[in-house]
């Protein structure tokens, strides 16, 4: 029973590492500006990619409250 459960990690973690450099090299492909439009460094994109950057973060459209759908909105 052990190497089934063995085959399927290695599996997913083969899959997981193939999607994160796609997006390492899709990010890398973009120039600055339009890194600086989605609001990202090009020295940001390595922990982006594994996933480290956004609990970090403390400004940007990542920093934002979300609002329930449906709350109503409060004028500025």
């Amino acid at each position: 029973m052990f190497f089934p459960n063995l085959f399927v990690a290695a599996r997913q973690a083969l899959s997981d590492w193939r999607r994160r450099e796609q997006a390492y090299d899709e990010l890398m492909r973009l120039d600055d500006r339009s890194l600086a439009d989605i609001g990202i460094r090009r020295s940001e994109i390595p922990a982006i990619v594994e996933g480290v950057h956004g609990s970090t973060r403390s400004s940007g459209f990542a920093g934002r409250p979300k609002i329930p759908a449906g709350a109503p909105r409060q004028a500025a």
